[in-house]
């Protein structure tokens, strides 16, 4: 607000330093090297004077440089073109009009001028006009220091050049109205005063700040005389959108109450008071900063109270997808507080009575959440209880069920072990401890315990072909470190009549867009015949063992696996069978077996079967039970007729394998290459 200031007194002292020399006579040309009042400096100017043939003058000034620091202006070129004349009541009347060349925001590109100086009201009256834009400014003639100012339609980034005195950031469209008091002094100015916004909008250059279609209204307090800048701002916003480091909002078409005290200094921003009032949505009381990066120094909500689904999508939906949560669906209220700073957490606490929560992707969702948490950093704070009537995890369901907790010296404990029904089975939560503010290693511990998990159910939630089976097993010890949950002990999975064993289990980034699970599996003494049954492969009678080590999944598709797989006791095979491995290894018949031969007989002996799959870089190197340089045996054939298959191909790209093993579990023809 302070840009109009400093043209009164440019013009002020423009004319006071004319008039001490008005000619006798016209046509006079004055030039300088230096012209300075308060808070304005001219260089290489010159002033030309001359009768305009109605008793008054012609004047004409260009400037090569103009510096108006308060404004934010440097080395500008400046003309002011106009008449200065004398009127009845002795005021002096100038009217013309003023450029000036490169301003920040094309400010006072070509402004229309009127200068009223009335020596006996003690007032110099200032009004400019360009296109929509009006200024008008009073200036007491024994107080040039201060000055009231008017404001219409005015463009936001005519401040650029003051906002750039104050941060970082620049205005990027919209208009203004103001009535403004200002004061002005060697330490800076002072300014108070009522502002109404049309669609304004604002950036800075790393991107983290931001404003786009903000309107409203509300009074303004600025302050330069001490260290930085203080901002003091009382305001109904409606409508636009508001970024601020990860926070987000999109306000609503009805009035917000925004309450803000800020100070600026050196690029960073601190908001120490901050109130927000959207009457369906957020109410809030807290504290927001940012450091000269524009990244997030504290957040301290002392107080928040959150109406969903409508905070969620005005206010929440940005933030919470930089934790991974995206695309929620949610219902119900919310209240607490926060205090999070540079070097993590310091507190939480939150409370519902009755909340609906799903995330978009699946992996989360809760219904009928009610109690609350409450955990500080330091000293203990009272017990919480926390329950749920349904819960999922990666699509799969869990039963509701009660939880106590306490926070300690910076950690939250489960008071008592937690026990759910899951998919059939029971899911034993025997102990969990969770330390927020931890920087580095076991932000999170537990143990628990899994009985009698029907793999049915778990297949149908996976999307997999249905096989009966359970799982269970105990984990001594799960770890959460740097995004990392980590599981000590294993899981077993009694399925097809064996076990499939899982240990080393790890999950990175569990609520992240592309999830990474690792570990190794281990395959003992499955039934052939329940496998080939329910994929659909072609019969196969024996018993499978093998290994998948150094598994990993990125969003739940495997890109390194070292997969070994032997059916070493024998059994029988079909036709169908030895079709689809035969396709699967890229093989083809050995032993002099002819293919009209082989469609004479459905099943054959094997002594052995072997597959083996390292998967590296989107490629899948391929072995046997035993090879040579033509190839690797995939099934050794025992009795009449004697069957031998070979695989040719040791290296196939893994979307070749797994669209083979589709069509195989699919009962299509298998691919002949």
């Amino acid at each position: 607000m302070r840009s109009t200031s400093s043209l009164p007194l440019l013009c002020l002292g423009l004319l006071l330093g004319l008039l001490p020399i008005m000619p006798a006579r016209a046509d006079i040309q004055l030039t300088a090297k230096v012209v300075e009042v308060p808070g304005v400096r001219l260089q290489d100017v010159n002033l030309q004077v001359g009768d305009d043939g109605q008793g008054g003058l012609r004047l004409r000034l260009r400037a090569g440089k103009a510096d108006v620091p308060a404004m934010g202006w440097r080395r500008l070129a400046l003309g002011l073109d106009g008449t200065l004349q004398r009127d009845a009541d002795l005021r002096w009347l100038l009217d013309g009009v003023v450029q000036l060349k490169n301003a920040p925001g094309g400010a006072l590109g070509n402004t229309h001028l009127s200068l009223a100086v009335d020596e006996s009201a003690n007032t110099l009256q200032l009004d400019l006009d360009q296109d929509k834009a009006t200024a008008s400014v009073a200036i007491p003639l024994d107080q040039p220091s201060h000055a009231q100012i008017s404001l219409q339609s005015l463009p936001a980034g005519w401040l650029q050049g003051l906002l750039g005195t104050l941060w970082s950031g620049r205005a990027t469209g919209g208009r203004l109205d103001a009535k403004l008091a200002l004061d002005t002094s060697e330490d800076g100015v002072q300014s108070s005063g009522d502002f109404t916004l049309h669609g304004v909008g604002f950036d800075t250059p790393n991107g983290k700040l931001a404003g786009q279609g903000l309107s409203g209204s509300g009074r303004l307090d600025i302050d330069t005389t001490g260290e930085g800048a203080r901002i003091d701002s009382d305001a109904l916003l409606q409508g636009g959108e508001l970024l601020l480091g990860p926070l987000y909002a999109r306000l609503p078409n009805h009035p917000v109450q925004l309450g803000l005290s800020a100070g600026a200094k050196g690029g960073a921003l601190e908001l120490d008071r901050l109130r927000v009032s959207d009457a369906d949505a957020l109410q809030l009381d807290g504290a927001l900063a940012f450091d000269a990066r524009g990244d997030l120094a504290k957040l301290r909500l002392d107080h928040f109270h959150a109406g969903f689904p409508a905070a969620y999508e005005r206010y929440g939906r940005g933030w919470l997808a930089t934790l991974g949560l995206r695309d929620l669906r949610i219902r119900g209220t919310v209240e607490g507080g926060i205090d999070l700073r540079a070097d993590g957490p310091h507190s939480f606490a939150f409370n519902t009575d009755d909340l609906d929560l799903a995330a978009g992707d699946g992996h989360l969702a809760v219904q009928g959440l009610r109690g609350g948490l409450d955990w500080s950093a330091r000293g203990e704070r009272p017990a919480t209880g926390l329950a749920w009537q349904r819960l999922r995890l990666y699509r799969i369901e869990h039963s509701g069920a009660q939880s106590r907790w306490q926070s300690r010296n910076g950690r939250l404990d489960l008071q008592r072990p937690v026990e759910v029904a899951v998919l059939g089975g029971r899911l034993h939560l025997n102990d969990l401890k969770w330390q927020p503010a931890a920087a580095k290693g076991d932000r999170l511990t537990a143990s628990l315990a899994v009985t009698g998990v029907d793999m049915g159910a778990f297949s149908k939630a996976m999307g997999w072909p249905p096989f009966p089976g359970t799982v269970g097993g105990a984990v001594p010890a799960l770890r959460w470190a740097d995004d990392r949950l980590e599981l000590d002990g294993g899981l077993s999975v009694n399925v097809f009549d064996g076990f499939v064993d899982i240990t080393r289990l790890s999950l990175q980034q569990p609520f992240g867009s592309s999830p990474v699970l690792a570990g190794d599996l281990s395959l003992r003494q499955l039934d052939l015949g329940a496998i080939t049954s329910v994929f659909d492969f072609g019969s196969i009678t024996g018993r499978l063992d093998g290994s998948v080590g150094a598994l990993r999944l990125v969003d739940w598709n495997p890109v390194a696996f070292d997969a070994r797989l032997l059916a070493g006791g024998g059994g029988r095979i079909s036709q169908r069978a030895v079709n689809n491995l035969t396709s699967v290894g890229g093989g083809g018949i050995a032993g002099g077996l002819q293919g009209a031969v082989l469609r004479m007989f459905k099943t054959f002996g094997y002594r052995r079967i072997g597959l083996n799959c390292v998967l590296q870089g989107a490629v899948c190197h391929m072995s046997g039970l035993q090879g040579d340089g033509d190839g690797y045996t995939i099934v050794e054939g025992s009795g009449l007729p004697h069957l031998q298959v070979i695989g040719h191909q040791r290296e196939v790209d893994w979307p070749t394998v797994v669209r083979r093993l589709k069509a195989a579990t699919e009962g299509a023809a298998p691919e002949v290459r």
